[in-house]
């Protein structure tokens, strides 16, 4: 038969059952506002009966139940939502932050109108279509060069600016780094403390959402995934990586980059490749650094260079009203010392390469004529050489407008003199150099014999730069000029000697005796009407290009990373509320729970308590 006392012992485990609920509820309440943190509930069952079905049990009409038992604590979480809530979560913050900065950037384009580069450009050319009228006026000298002093602090502001905030975003990126490797540590501590606790058979579910929390923090920086098919090995991936495997994680490091303005490269710590980030705040700001920013800087320095080469090039064949010429309008410091710009790029004290920015081709040509030939060019581009071919039917003009639609990374125009001039843009690679003419070469004869740019045809005679003296292979008399120090709108300045003695503006040309000829603004006029030549600058044929499509192109960004951010953000609190329904604390919930606990545990005390008082019948009644 069964114990006198197994009663008591039944009351006793729903006392502590009842007990332990109301615990529970309490904790829930108290973590109500704790991040991370996931409600628990108690999941009882029924203790097992006294008898089960064997051979030994006794004769009685059924099993005698034995009361209540917890079986676990357990948080109430959707693994299935919390997978995509970490998946999805990258993409808020990589717009996010994207938004945040192409908002910085576009400020800098909006800055007022009278201290604008357009502002300050546009009064430069107008200042000398004054000097063109008056030539012999010492104020519309004056005023030229004041302009251009104010448009050449306009340029080296934007450029401060622009690379101040690259300057910010790679702070960032090394402060983001150290984060992502802070919080991928106290992951792998907390798998491996996990495991120990389930080992002991615990439910470690406080250190659970704290390991969850810390993930979720961690995919807004970078974009991660996870795995948990093996409970004894938590796995986090990035891009295929992992990135942490139970109690080991793996480290980013930062690496200085010298091709890349000595900003910050992001790599693995073990193995030291490059670490591919493609979202998260960490992605977003590695993104705007090389590419938005660079692009803008590079975008800059191409208006800058070509703006600077093309007024000196009319300026130093000018002549000033004091009878001085060959001055250059605008100070250019050229990268190498050497005339055939070579220089000694593996750093071994031998001069490999030659840099050059620009070549000009002897011969005068009509961009209407038809060529009459046959062939095809090769020019460096973004990404290797590319080939452009020309056609018997082709005309010059034609066939310059094939080169600055393609995508090589040198571009053509036609002078003054019609000459045919070649000139580097920046470069799409960073360790490419920016403003250097990598490689030309013709299967024909369009940029040998016809327009005096190279002197052989085909592979032996193409123009390369990777070695000293490449020079050799333009042809004689053939014009270039050296590459320009990197960043040239960082240091764009007037000429001293022209401030020092503003009639040394060159309105005029000289004459055969080498003079100045009263009321001849000739030189003038060119410059000013440089303003709407098509002289390309990168992709934009004129200046006036550059810049409407330098507002209208970070006016984009900005409205798609505005767009793009509003959009992810309702999606993510869409899941965020989802979640938050499932494992979010209700107080009035928990509430309502403890007075229904309450209640249980008064019913199973007065259960103890009827009980005892049968037993004390029992034993000191009885026998009376």
């Amino acid at each position: 038969m069964a114990s006198s006392f197994a009663g008591i012992e039944l009351g006793k485990r729903s006392l502590m059952a009842h007990t332990q609920q109301i615990t529970t509820a309490g904790h829930n309440i108290s973590n109500a506002d704790t991040e991370g943190y996931s409600r628990q509930r108690v999941q009882v069952k029924t203790f097992d009966p006294l008898y089960r079905p064997d051979l030994t049990r006794a004769e009685t009409p059924g099993q005698i139940g034995q009361g209540t038992t917890i079986e676990s604590i357990t948080r109430l979480r959707d693994e299935l939502l919390d997978q995509r809530i970490v998946a999805q979560g990258n993409q808020e913050t990589y717009w996010e932050t994207r938004d945040k900065y192409i908002l910085m950037m576009e400020n800098i384009y909006n800055e007022p109108d009278e201290i604008s580069v357009r502002t300050n450009m546009d009064k430069y050319w107008q200042s000398w279509q004054e000097l063109a009228m008056y030539p012999e006026s010492q104020a519309a000298r004056q005023a030229v060069v004041t302009r251009g002093d104010s448009l050449a602090e306009a340029i080296q502001q934007r450029f401060k600016s622009l690379s101040g905030v690259g300057t910010l975003i790679n702070g960032d990126i090394e402060a983001s780094v150290r984060q992502v490797n802070n919080y991928t540590k106290q992951i792998a501590e907390l798998n491996e403390q996990i495991v120990k606790s389930k080992a002991s058979g615990d439910n470690p579910n406080d250190l659970l959402d704290r390991r969850d929390l810390l993930v979720e923090k961690l995919s807004k920086i970078i974009n991660v995934t996870t795995d948990n098919r093996d409970s004894d090995e938590f796995m986090v991936h990035l891009d295929g990586q992992v990135l942490v495997q139970g109690k080991i994680a793996r480290k980013f490091g930062i690496e200085a980059q010298t091709d890349n303005n000595g900003y910050s490269k992001v790599i693995w710590a073990d193995t030291s490749d490059t670490a591919q980030i493609s979202g998260g705040s960490l992605g977003a700001l590695i993104e705007l650094r090389d590419v938005d920013v660079r692009n803008e800087i590079q975008s800059l320095n191409t208006m800058t260079m070509n703006f600077a080469d093309l007024v000196n090039d009319v300026h130093r064949n000018g002549i000033g009203a004091n009878n001085v010429t060959g001055l250059d309008f605008f100070t250019q410091e050229p990268f190498v010392t050497s005339v055939n710009g070579n220089y000694d790029r593996n750093g071994d004290g031998t001069d490999d390469s030659s840099y050059i920015f620009r070549f000009t081709g002897t011969n005068e040509l009509n961009p209407q004529e038809k060529l009459g030939l046959e062939g095809v060019m090769t020019f460096s581009g973004r990404n290797g050489n590319i080939n452009v071919p020309y056609h018997a039917t082709d005309t010059i003009e034609e066939v310059v407008a094939r080169i600055n639609d393609s995508d090589g990374e040198v571009k053509a125009y036609l002078d003054r003199d019609n000459h045919l001039v070649l000139k580097a843009t920046t470069a799409n690679a960073m360790e490419n150099p920016d403003f250097v003419i990598r490689h030309v070469e013709d299967s024909g004869m369009f940029l040998v014999g016809y327009s005096g740019v190279l002197n052989a045809s085909g592979e032996e005679g193409a123009y390369d730069f990777n070695q000293a003296d490449a020079v050799n292979a333009l042809r004689e008399n053939a014009a270039f000029a050296v590459s320009p120090v990197i960043n040239p709108a960082a240091y764009i300045s007037v000429n001293k000697d022209i401030k020092a003695d503003v009639l040394s503006v060159a309105a005029a040309y000289p004459t055969n005796q080498g003079k100045s000829m009263i009321g001849d603004g000739r030189a003038a006029v060119e410059i000013a009407s440089i303003r709407n030549t098509q002289v390309m600058i990168g992709k934009d044929r004129t200046f006036d290009d550059y810049f409407a499509n330098s507002v209208t192109n970070i006016g984009l960004k900005g409205e798609q990373a505005e767009t793009h951010y509003l959009s992810q953000n309702t999606i993510m609190n869409d899941l965020r509320d989802l979640r938050d329904s499932i494992s979010g604390v209700n107080i009035d919930e928990e509430l309502a729970d403890i007075i229904k606990f309450q209640h249980g545990y008064n019913a199973a005390a007065k259960f103890v308590s009827v009980i005892d008082n049968m037993i004390d019948t029992v034993i000191n009644r009885l026998g009376i």
